[in-house]
């Protein structure tokens, strides 16, 4: 009599279940399909400008391989899914889960927004670093965003930017009087104040402007980033000291709800890319500048340093600003007397720890 554990087709079926049990064991759970994220994140920069868009695509890979691909972010332009200045009302709707941003592009709808992208003569990126994670910054603006649905993640930061490009040298603020000019943030404030008509442009669109003559001057980013946008090829006058960015942060925006719904873990693998990113991009940031400042005799850049008596009435008329905005704006005015307040204590360390500039 044939067994039935001979037959061939019992052979078959065993196999057939086996086969069946391992990919059900290889299927996740509905725990892991809950836990796996994969989000598009709109970028307010392009991914091929140094320092400035290649943050984001880091902070991705890096998130995506230590988790294996269970929190995979796919890094979208400026301008394909959300227009580069709306990424914050976009998170905040659930229109995208998540965004890259800088803050500062908020400030129509967030007053206080530009103290945690930029402010003129203020920190310096290590010292607004300090202040983020340990002189009550985030918790500021934790408390801000969670106002919009929003989660703020202090994501990336560079060291300062090019006080601006112009078709003629500044001598005088007199000759702010009038001027055509692109500027971001608190510092375009300051312009507006001396009599500057200020435009708000995203960086892929100042080079026509520029080239039209829609504008007559423009600021953006690190010498690396303008000279990449061909600023050089219309103004040939690179002005420095960045007084009105002495750092330039950008943080990692997510809609408060998923944050809220996401794992301890998860949530705890984002704030450690982060981080990883803010150390990359200052790092990349400070070693490239010098090298592209060298080449501009060659491209027919002339860098000039702003004289102490147009730093000191710069200086002047932001304070004039900031002083304006605290006083309009209850949120502006407690995340900058925290600032200040940081600033005295670690003016102690600042003064005493380190070389002059000038020794």
């Amino acid at each position: 009599m044939l067994k039935l554990h001979d037959a061939p087709l019992f052979k078959t079926a065993v196999v057939a279940v086996a086969a069946a049990g391992f990919a059900l064991a290889a299927m996740p759970t509905d725990a892991e399909a809950q836990d796996r994220h994969r989000w598009r994140l709109p970028s307010a920069f392009p991914s091929s400008l140094p320092a400035l868009g290649d943050n984001a695509p880091f902070v991705a890979d890096l998130l995506r391989t230590a988790t294996e691909g269970r929190i995979d972010l796919n890094v979208v332009e400026p301008g394909e899914m959300v227009p580069a200045l709306e990424l914050t009302e976009a998170v905040g709707r659930g229109q995208v889960q998540a965004g890259y941003n800088w803050l500062g592009y908020d400030q129509g709808r967030i007053p206080s927004s530009p103290l945690f992208s930029a402010v003129p003569f203020g920190m310096e990126p290590w010292e607004y670093s300090a202040w983020w994670y340990y002189g009550g910054g985030r918790e500021l603006g934790e408390d801000i965003y969670h106002a919009n649905t929003v989660h703020p993640i202090f994501c990336g930061i560079t060291g300062p930017e090019t006080a601006g490009w112009f078709k003629e040298p500044i001598e005088s603020l007199d000759q702010i009087d009038g001027l055509k000019i692109r500027f971001a943030g608190l510092g375009g404030r300051v312009m507006e104040a001396l009599g500057a008509s200020v435009t708000m442009l995203p960086g892929g669109e100042i080079f026509q402007a520029l080239e039209r003559g829609a504008i007559d001057a423009s600021e953006f980013s690190l010498p690396i980033v303008d000279q990449r946008l061909g600023f050089n090829q219309i103004a040939t006058f690179n002005h420095y000291p960045g007084w009105h960015q002495p750092f330039t942060a950008f943080h990692m925006i997510v809609n408060l709800d998923l944050w809220n719904e996401m794992t301890e873990a998860d949530r705890a693998m984002i704030d450690m890319a982060c981080m990883a990113g803010v150390t990359r991009n200052l790092a990349a940031s400070e070693a490239w500048q010098g090298e592209i400042i060298a080449g501009f005799e060659d491209i027919g850049v002339t860098a000039t340093t702003l004289s102490d008596e147009v730093l000191f009435e710069l200086r002047a008329v932001s304070e004039q600003v900031l002083a304006e905005e605290a006083a309009n704006d209850e949120d502006f005015a407690r995340v900058y007397e925290s600032q200040q307040a940081f600033t005295e204590n670690y003016a102690y360390w600042k003064r005493l720890g380190y070389l002059p500039r000038d020794f």
